[in-house]
């Protein structure tokens, strides 16, 4: 299920709001992490169906 900008941010606990600057450089670390395994996740399902299509047609 994908979130709009709006859920994600309404979703925020006030601890993270009021975070450290240390502590929001340690988050936004998490999120480019899972920004980047979604965009894994993505090629690995492109990749597999391309192969699914090629394997199909030989």
């Amino acid at each position: 299920m994908d979130l709009t900008l709006q859920q994600i941010v309404e979703g925020l606990p006030k601890s993270l709001l009021n975070a450290t600057d240390r502590d929001l450089e340690g988050f936004q670390k998490i999120i480019e992490e899972a920004i980047k395994l979604r965009e894994g996740h993505r090629n690995l399902q492109k990749m597999i169906k391309n192969f699914s299509t090629s394997t199909i047609r030989t």
